[in-house]
């Protein structure tokens, strides 16, 4: 059984199997009807193209947060500032798309334009967070949290200020968000149909995973982080210049997040809402940290997880089953992997 446990699958998937038992239990004594749930579920999650594709379109943006993530734990770092590098990002693209005028642009430049100031904008905000800890010490932890807050907040002021991104008020009903992206500016649809609306954002995802892959396991780049990683003491000793590999590493990771702040823009919502990231910043933070280090591991979650959003929204649009209750599966999942992880330390020990 110990020897089955160390199989790198074995401890992820009994984890899920465990938390989906677990909320089939919890859906039963909620009185809701389990094979409803189920199938609304099944339905939501993979029933049908549509399906498929919104719940790999979400699957990207965690999947982005969770690079960046793993990208600046290798450095020793926790980047726990997704949602507002997603805000952030959002922001940009938004701002970009609307008021550069990009959409006119060839060679699709008007889409590529807005997700370049979108990787941006999060690459500066994680900077900030670089800078404080390289120069003056600040917790990581703590600075991208409450950067996070202030980027949440500045996206709610931009849609609400008439001045910045809102949409022109022509009535009472006028809702406070920003006016929809111009179509050019949109992200393409990798099927070309609206019945199947998965993006490019797929293979540009995949295309990153494998970047991100070598530049940790390949280059000059990814050994630094590492040895910067274990023994930052020793790193210096080495002639590693510590402190901007920090600020690299942040820069890095929040740039992941600001390009997933442009793929929910521009590729799913088409004009920014005060509710607009929706924590998927820290359900990317989530996938991250399942990963222990590995973009295939990074993928694996963010798929569960993409896969998971849709199935509990379909949940609770048809059987009335909250979508909360797959909040109550992730944080089971969570639990499972990470109490199996220190029993198999404790075996290993």
């Amino acid at each position: 059984m110990t020897q089955a446990l160390r199989a790198p699958l074995v401890v992820p998937v009994a984890a899920v199997l465990v938390a989906f038992a677990a909320g089939l239990l919890l859906i039963a004594l909620m009185g809701a009807s389990v094979p409803r749930a189920i199938e609304a579920f099944a339905s939501g999650a993979f029933g049908s193209p549509y399906a498929i594709s919104v719940s790999l379109n979400r699957a990207v943006v965690y999947a982005l947060v969770g690079f960046g993530f793993v990208l600046a734990a290798r450095a020793g770092l926790i980047n726990v500032g997704g949602e507002g590098q997603i805000a952030v990002g959002g922001i940009a693209a938004t701002a970009v798309a609307l008021h550069a005028g990009v959409d006119v642009l060839p060679l699709g430049l008007a889409f590529i334009l807005p997700m370049l100031a979108a990787t941006m904008a999060g690459a500066f905000w994680g900077g900030i967070a670089g800078v404080l800890k390289a120069r003056v010490g600040t917790n990581e932890v703590i600075s991208t949290l409450l950067l996070s807050f202030i980027a949440v907040w500045l996206l709610y002021w931009c849609v609400q200020s008439p001045d910045l991104l809102r949409q022109p008020m022509t009535s009472a009903a006028t809702l406070p968000e920003s006016p929809e992206i111009p179509m050019a500016t949109q992200i393409p649809l990798l099927t070309g149909s609206y019945a199947s609306p998965v993006t490019i954002g797929v293979p540009i995802a995949l295309a990153l995973a494998v970047l991100t892959a070598v530049a940790l396991n390949r280059t000059a780049f990814g050994f630094r982080l590492a040895l910067v990683g274990y023994n930052p003491v020793a790193g210096a000793r080495a002639g590693i210049a510590t402190d901007r590999l920090t600020v690299a590493a942040l820069m890095l990771a929040g740039a992941f997040g600001g390009l997933a702040g442009a793929m929910m823009l521009q590729g799913e919502q088409w004009s920014l809402k005060a509710g607009f990231s929706s924590g998927y910043g820290f359900d990317g933070l989530v996938v991250g940290l399942l990963a222990r280090g590995s973009v295939i591991g990074v993928i694996a979650g963010a798929l569960l997880f993409g896969f998971l959003r849709s199935g509990g929204i379909s949940m609770e649009m048809a059987a009335s089953v909250p979508a909360a209750l797959v909040q109550v599966v992730q944080g089971i999942i969570v639990i499972a992997i990470a109490g199996a992880a220190l029993f198999m330390g404790r075996t290993v020990r």
